[in-house]
């Protein structure tokens, strides 16, 4: 088996991925994350998860490597990681009472064959209705502003939710890991 390599910086990638007890390393790529004209959604978090594992490549050039990246769509309108209590706020007003679709993109890059699988995960969180108080007090609390859509789905997030709805919960945290387990298995990765 190729040594596996995370090509991420993000706490929340890696605890997902010890979920499946394999050795793997992490390394942060240095890309271009700009969204281009006319490029969908999903295609961009295709685009940037191939990306992000292809460009460690040359430094770890015997390596299954796995890249990832999400964004939030509420309507049109492309959700990033609001950095900002102000943006956040904004982000979670604007989601109030309403359904924001999660689309994650998945690459396993194997550097040694050339060869990259890639997919994009949706997922579906359907929002309580939300004043501001009640925004302002969860983002105090639990200050999610490296998270796309302004929350934490595996802690006090969840409070914010009417529903959820998708194949695959994990990949709203980040890293589809029920898809990755298909991906590895077509490597010949046994996942325990």
């Amino acid at each position: 088996m190729l040594p596996l390599l995370l090509a991420s910086s993000s706490p929340y990638r890696r605890q997902l991925l010890d979920r499946l007890r394999l050795p793997f390393v992490c390394a942060s790529p240095d890309i271009d994350e700009s969204h281009r004209p006319q490029e969908s959604a999903a295609e961009l978090v295709k685009r940037l998860a191939r990306e992000k594992a292809m460009a460690l490549a040359a430094q770890f050039p015997d390596h299954l490597i796995i890249g990832s990246d999400q964004v939030a769509v509420l309507g049109e309108q492309i959700l990033g990681k609001p950095h900002t209590f102000e943006r956040a706020l904004q982000q979670l007003s604007a989601s109030s009472g309403k359904s924001v679709s999660f689309l994650t993109g998945l690459a396993l890059y194997n550097s040694r064959s050339g060869q990259c699988q890639i997919d994009c995960v949706p997922f579906t969180v359907h929002m309580r209705k939300l004043d501001q108080a009640r925004i302002s007090r969860y983002l105090h609390t639990e200050q999610p502003y490296d998270c796309v859509g302004s929350f934490k789905a595996e802690g006090l997030g969840v409070s914010l939710f009417r529903s959820t709805e998708g194949p695959d919960a994990t990949s709203l945290i980040g890293l589809p890991l029920i898809r990755l387990v298909d991906m590895l298995a077509a490597e010949g990765v046994d996942v325990p």
